[in-house]
């Protein structure tokens, strides 16, 4: 009887990695598809180093908040909080 029990419990806990490992896709492919489509400035891609700074000086906030880049920056988290969320629906609709 344990061994079922230990058996259910393996096979419920490499559902939630799947479905973890799911999640995370969808989020990775949201992000890339907002940085692939808010990413550029002025015909360049801005650096991701640039983009997903989030220190600095009052000089390099009001940089980053005159240039528009934490507006796209804004845009591509919600690309990737939406990619999360689709990741969250499949998962659970092929649950099914």
């Amino acid at each position: 009887m344990n061994g079922g029990l230990k058996r259910d419990a393996r096979k419920g806990i490499e559902m939630n990695v799947k479905n973890l490992l799911s999640i995370a896709a969808f989020t990775a492919l949201g992000l890339i598809a907002g940085y692939a489509y808010f990413g550029k400035w002025a015909g360049d891609y801005v650096s991701l180093k640039t983009l997903f700074s989030f220190g600095g000086n009052s000089i390099q906030s009001a940089f980053r908040s005159i240039s528009g880049i934490e507006d796209m920056r804004n845009k591509i988290l919600l690309c990737g909080a939406a990619g999360a969320v689709v990741g969250v629906l499949a998962t659970f609709r092929l649950k099914k």
